[in-house]
């Protein structure tokens, strides 16, 4: 016979009972991952060791990646809405309205948009049978001018009779 002798005594390694202890790791780093979105590796990999694994946090990151379990940033709740005011509330128009036309119905909406050092706010007018944003505003603060300016660039240029512009705060 042609073969090394290390080819008689090689012994094939146990493929079973690694795949059983990784599959088992991966159902309790799953399981802190869920009862735990915004934990990471570093902190799942504490936790599996407060529960007596001896793991490595190499191991933890690689088998999070290979799940697609990424953790969740934890934004601060920002309150942008002023709801306790001694303004008129006008009637909501749109209820029963039937959208069948561009043009016969606009939406507002203002939004914030977190950037590298703060936050902005984005003012949209959108078109409800288009789909469409026609127009927009960008600016530092919630100021009167920030909507009006979306509003002047949703006119310019559009059919604005028998128009109505709604926003989210009809009744």
């Amino acid at each position: 016979m042609d073969i090394p002798r290390s080819t008689y005594y090689y012994k094939p390694k146990d493929n079973f009972l690694k795949k059983k202890l990784d599959s088992d790791l991966a159902d309790a780093i799953e399981k802190i991952a869920y009862q735990y979105p915004y934990y990471g590796y570093r902190r799942i990999t504490a936790a599996l060791r407060r529960k007596g694994m001896a793991i490595n946090h190499k191991k933890v990151l690689k088998m999070m990646k290979k799940m697609g379990l990424q953790c969740r940033k934890a934004y601060k709740f920002r309150v942008t809405t002023n709801s306790s005011h001694n303004l008129k509330v006008y009637p909501n128009l749109v209820k029963d309205l039937v959208v069948s036309r561009v043009d016969q119905l606009w939406c507002a909406e203002i939004t914030f948009i977190r950037i590298l050092t703060a936050f902005v706010y984005l003012a949209a007018i959108i078109d409800a049978f288009s789909r469409k944003i026609v127009g927009y505003a960008l600016g530092r603060t919630l100021a009167t001018k920030l909507p009006l300016g979306a509003l002047r660039m949703a006119i310019r240029g559009r059919n604005t009779c028998n128009l109505i512009h709604h926003s989210d705060k009809g009744i």
